[in-house]
């Protein structure tokens, strides 16, 4: 096994690897160490190479990370992200295959954790239709309230923080990021807000104490459960509500502004005019959208997250660059007044939740089981890799819906402090 992976990295592996067979290859006084544990790790990584794969044995327990915590395998993520794969001569391809074996190249079931392909999804109905959209958003956030309770903190906030200095808490930047959005969206006591794919309540409660009256919408019922219950506890419950709801399904309009904070992500591309036709349509005139997603650097590669973020985090999840967001709002008639990119933040966010993760590592497992642990752990490193690296953006676009005449009685300049 050693040598097959010395066979696909010409360059030297920067960790110690070792196999089931007693082959090993790398440094003898590596910090970090992989371990691939059993003949069904191997098989998993044979039959699908790539992330995947990879992924699949270490879910499964078949595959083993060393020096690092399984809460948060970034140092070791960040060591096999400068490592350059190749792909060896024919020849070599050749000997490598009868070397695994027939049984070895034989897919094993993958670990209960996934979800189905894609092509298999269109069972339960069209990408992105209102049956597969729930489904996607249970999968990812129906996980359970206590388990997002240890790893998000008190804010209970899943999307980018802001910090407002670097030596800010995740608490404080999460707070902070809510200010911004709500001085953005120039939100006063009295105003009417619709926070769209609301999670657990966070910006709908923070605007309520504020005297602005929301209404909140998400399709996780146990999302939708706990902000209710979150909502009765602060007496906020004349002001605020969150619904177990499509957002399709709001009749309400003339809202003074809508949020839109890490939802853009869930509902398609080619759904963006849709989307933000919706939220114009319910916005009086002058009223403000601020839409907070995660983007990708350029608009030109394709929607669709990699195999292991699709299969394990986000089914059906697509992502793209800040422009076609900004066209498509722009297409239908929304003004953008200003955008910023926060990708930065949300490797500082990611930090903070993976130490969650770690200092609650055992109440976590025991909470969602360890194989269920092991998949966010992987995810959250791997994603501030990912931000740190300019693989992926976080944007904050802010439009207004003008009046018939063209104007939107705006200040001349920003009016909220960064």
């Amino acid at each position: 096994m050693a040598q097959i992976l010395e066979a696909v990295t010409p360059d030297n592996v920067p960790f110690r690897f070792s196999a089931y067979d007693g082959s090993s290859t790398g440094p003898e006084d590596a910090t970090f160490g992989i371990n691939l544990r059993t003949p069904r790790g191997a098989s998993y990584i044979a039959t699908a190479p790539g992330d995947l794969g990879m992924a699949r044995a270490y879910i499964a327990g078949d595959l083993d990370l060393e020096g690092v915590h399984p809460g948060d395998p970034y140092p070791l993520l960040t060591a096999m992200g400068d490592m350059h794969f190749a792909m060896p001569p024919a020849r070599t391809v050749a000997a490598i295959a009868r070397s695994l074996g027939i049984d070895l190249l034989k897919p094993p079931p993958p670990p209960p954790q996934e979800a189905l392909p894609r092509w298999r999804r269109v069972a339960e109905g069209l990408r992105h239709s209102r049956t597969r959209d729930a489904d996607a958003i249970h999968h990812h956030y129906d996980v359970s309230n206590r388990f997002y309770e240890m790893v998000l903190g008190p804010s209970m906030t899943y999307t980018c923080a802001c910090y407002p200095t670097d030596n800010a808490t995740l608490e404080e930047a999460q707070e902070n990021k809510y200010r911004l959005v709500f001085d953005k969206l120039r939100l006063k006591e009295g105003d009417r807000l619709l926070d769209i794919g609301s999670g657990w309540g966070g910006m709908v409660r923070y605007a309520a104490r504020r005297g602005v009256r929301v209404i909140g919408a998400t399709l996780s019922r146990e999302q939708a459960q706990w902000a209710q219950d979150a909502i009765r506890r602060e007496g906020l419950q004349d002001l605020a509500e969150v619904r177990f709801s499509d957002y399709r399904d709001v009749a309400e309009s003339g809202f003074d502004a809508v949020s839109s904070i890490g939802l853009t992500e869930h509902i398609g591309v080619r759904n963006y005019p849709a989307y933000f036709r919706f939220i114009k349509d319910r916005l009086r005139p002058g009223g403000l959208v601020l839409n907070h997603c995660i983007t990708r650097p350029d608009n030109r590669g394709r929607a669709s997250a990699g195999a292991f973020i699709d299969r394990y985090v986000f089914p059906d999840g697509e992502l793209t660059g800040s422009g076609t967001i900004i066209s498509s709002m722009q297409d239908v008639g929304l003004e953008v007044r200003h955008e910023e990119n926060l990708r930065e933040h949300y490797a500082k966010t990611l930090a903070g939740w993976c130490q969650y993760l770690v200092d609650n590592w055992d109440e976590c497992v025991a909470e969602v089981g360890e194989a269920t642990a092991r998949v966010w752990g992987l995810y959250m490193a791997g994603s501030r890799v990912g931000f740190e690296r300019n693989v992926v953006q976080l944007h904050q676009v802010l439009a207004v819906k003008l009046d018939g005449q063209g104007k939107a009685d705006l200040p001349l300049r920003p009016w909220w402090q960064a």
